[in-house]
């Protein structure tokens, strides 16, 4: 290795121009992918085919009409939906959403298929006609209407009628992969059509379609604000650390040409763009730095100890090169174990940063030492005196106070991983974005005001054709509903039952009890169909019912429930119906809330089996490049406690591990490293080369690369920082979790490492 390492410095200084034009052509050549990147906007991308959530609700909308939806939440200023103004603005809103891009569906309270009969006839009609041309006798009539009917109340008027809602079903053909945008501008402007004309409302978009809308932007955004904040934040950082304009110039170069590859290369191989992986240009231009600053400040020290120019550049590939191949290798290492994620979005950032990190090694290694070798640089005469005398002085500090630190230590390492036990699996998909998302601002209005984002699909089964109209199985669907009311977090519970009561009331004179099943069959079977013929078009039991009337669609709506907290409805759930349902009726809950519920756990759990991986990965790579047994083991405790200490404080702070964090271990694993192997470097070189003892070893080690281990340290603090900035949660947390590990990583390489390299390295 050293003979090679001396070999490339030679080359690198003999071939400089040709390098410079090499990596400047396959930098281009990389990045012309970038005109191929795509943003998805399909909220779906968080879940793998081999989900079973995603499986579950695949088959859900095989059988029953497929749940993409807009959802407009009408908020008069007075605070009375029933007024004859009010009423013929949601009567217009209602028929202009039937002209939204690929809508199926509208329900609204002026739709609503209303029951009466008329003699022995049974009417179905909506329940507003002509809004603008009501009495005060009729809207009053309206108002009893609705409030009292338990289809309505929760889902699309509010119990006390001060806020309404227009449900829009939407069935995308997935062709363009833009269906989303097109959606959501035409939803827009019908809010803004409606506001001007009726300024009396306010209006509300929230949906799930608006859900992929709202990731598009957030993505968007990210890429927008945070890489030229991070470009600044990496300007003002280097300008500071280098103090040579060349050598700023030269590694935010590299910076750049990393982040360009990396993105390049991921237009190239077809990866679409989407909320996490837009982090990939910010992480890239966050870890390039580290391995640009380690060659730049051994150059810097060389030219003041007396080499000139060229020796120095060779010298610092000399001392640097075999450190940064292996931090490096390991970063990508941990990058790349998150492709065993259950969401696709971090296999396509992890593959992004690996690809980035590796770029901005090549470049590191190859580009910046032939650009020193032709630009100008200047290097002041006298050292920088800044940082060497404080690390002189935490090297002795740390030599002397050994035992003590080696006592503290683990009780910090201890005290701060206590806090794991606090932390509660948990995830709300609504809260991933700011308050300065539409998304979020009308989605917590209509939430507090008039029914749940959140809900859970049942598939009940009948276990025979025809057989929803069976008593035995509408008593069962009608208990389940009744009990499913009861739970916390409920607001609304939509069963076809409820219509086939209304019927059975409505044709006994609308005798209050007869709000009740009927105990026939053949009755059942009756109304079901009278109320079938006598619906509009669009408006039909597709979505409740299956064709073969054998099984039906139950819809839970929650408010205010954590994916925690669904997931334990669903689990009981599941126990009814084990206990007290047809053996038939036993299904799971699905729908969109499900998967993202289980997705936090279900990443969890495979991203554990990444972490042991990259952990034997990233070992055996240290035991072979360190050619120590000893000193791989030793790195191992320096290396995986930053992150138990992460979630520790974590757990102490917020309480909550969603998505985010998921891949934090993984992640975290391969970065922490590299100051740990570019100290163990110094250290082994020290003891072997120059024959020192253990704590001279330590002081060598410390003058040799504190100073760049700072300085990385800070900018990746700095960077990860910036990410916890993010308007998106998912983003905000990973780079706030990441910050907070990375400083624990360089206070145990610091203070711990040393003492562990001095206590069991003796021989």
């Amino acid at each position: 290795m050293n003979a090679f390492e001396i070999w490339l410095g030679q080359v690198v200084i003999r071939y400089r121009w040709q390098l410079i034009l090499l990596t400047l052509l396959l930098a281009g050549a990389a990045g012309a992918g970038i005109r191929f990147l795509e943003f998805t906007s399909n909220s779906r991308i968080f879940f793998s085919q081999e989900n079973p959530q995603l499986q579950a609700l695949n088959a859900l909308e095989q059988t029953y009409t497929k749940f993409e939806n807009v959802f407009f939440t009408v908020a008069p200023k007075s605070g009375n939906v029933f007024t004859q103004d009010v009423l013929t603005a949601l009567q217009e809103l209602t028929e202009e959403a039937w002209k939204i891009p690929y809508s199926s569906r509208v329900d609204s309270l002026t739709n609503y298929q209303h029951t009466r009969v008329e003699a022995d006839d049974l009417t179905v009609e909506n329940l507003v006609y002509d809004a603008e041309q009501l009495s005060l006798e009729q809207i009053g009539e309206i108002r009893n209407i609705a409030l009292h009917d338990p289809l309505l109340v929760g889902r699309l008027i509010s119990e006390s009628g001060h806020v309404t809602g227009v449900n829009v079903n939407i069935v995308k053909p997935e062709k363009s992969g833009k269906e989303s945008d097109e959606i959501a501008a035409a939803s827009y402007a019908l809010r803004d059509k409606i506001l001007k004309k009726y300024p009396s409302l306010d209006v509300y978009v929230t949906g799930v379609v608006m859900i992929d809308t709202a990731f598009e932007k957030a993505a968007k955004e990210d890429i927008r604000l945070l890489v030229p904040i991070m470009c600044c934040v990496l300007l003002l950082i280097l300008s500071y650390s280098l103090r040579s304009v060349s050598g700023m110039i030269l590694t935010f170069l590299v910076i750049l040409l990393s982040g360009l590859t990396g993105m390049g290369l991921a237009g190239w191989l077809g990866i679409q763009m989407n909320p996490a992986s837009s982090n990939g240009p910010t992480i890239i231009l966050t870890l390039a730095v580290a391995d640009s600053v380690h060659i730049l400040v051994a150059v810097f020290q060389q030219m003041r100890l007396g080499l000139d120019r060229h020796r120095a550049i060779q010298k610092s590939l000399q001392i640097n090169f075999q450190s940064v191949m292996v931090t490096s290798l390991t970063t990508a290492v941990g990058f790349l174990s998150m492709n065993f994620s259950d969401a696709p979005p971090f296999r396509d950032l992890g593959n992004i940063v690996a690809m980035g990190v590796i770029a901005a090694f090549l470049y590191s290694v190859f580009f910046l030492p032939a650009a020193m070798a032709v630009l100008p640089i200047k290097v002041a005469g006298q050292p920088d005196t800044r940082f060497s005398p404080l690390f002189e002085r935490l090297a002795e500090f740390v030599i002397a106070r050994r035992t003590a630190i080696c006592w503290c230590m683990p009780i910090l390492m201890l005290t701060t991983a206590a806090g794991i036990p606090r932390i509660e699996l948990d995830d709300d998909f609504v809260k991933y974005f700011s308050t300065r998302f539409d998304y979020r601002r009308a989605t917590d209005f209509t939430s507090e005001h008039l029914t749940g984002m959140y809900m859970i699909d049942w598939d009940l089964d009948s276990g025979q054709e025809g057989g929803v109209n069976d008593p035995q199985y509408q008593r069962r669907v009608d208990a389940f509903a009744h009990w499913l009311r009861q739970q916390k977090h409920v607001c609304h519970v939509y069963t076809f039952t409820d219509i086939i009561k209304q019927i059975n009331q409505n044709m006994h004179n609308s005798d209050e009890s007869f709000y009740r099943l009927p105990e026939n069959r053949g009755l059942s079977a009756q109304y079901l169909l009278l109320y079938e013929m006598n619906l509009p078009f669009g408006l039909d039991l597709n979505d409740r019912i299956n064709i073969k009337k054998s099984s039906s669609r139950m819809t839970v709506s929650l408010v205010g429930a954590s994916t925690k907290e669904m997931r334990e409805l669903e689990l009981a759930g599941r126990q009814w119906l084990r206990e007290n349902g047809l053996p038939s009726m036993y299904t799971h809950g699905s729908g969109v809330t499900m998967m993202f519920s289980h997705l936090s756990e279900r990443n969890i759990k495979s991203m554990l089996s990444a972490s042991v991986l990259a952990l034997a990965l990233i070992s055996l790579i240290l035991v072979f490049v360190l050619r120590s047994l000893k000193l791989g083991l030793i790195s191992l405790l320096p290396n995986l406690a930053p992150a138990f200490m992460g979630f520790g404080v974590w757990g102490y702070a917020v309480g909550q591990v969603g998505l985010a964090v998921s891949v934090l271990m993984a992640m975290t694993m391969g970065i922490v490293v590299d100051d740990t192997v570019h100290f163990l470097a110094k250290y082994q070189r020290g003891r072997i080369e120059h024959g020192m003892s253990p704590e001279d070893a330590i002081r060598f080690a410390f003058r040799a690369v504190a100073s760049p281990m700072w300085i990385s340290t800070v900018t990746l603090v700095g960077g990860f920082s910036v990410l916890a900035c993010s308007g998106f949660q998912i983003n905000s947390h990973m780079g706030g979790m990441t910050a907070i590990t990375i400083s624990f990583a360089l206070l145990l390489d610091f203070f711990f490492l040393p003492v562990l390299l001095m206590k069991l390295d003796r021989r």
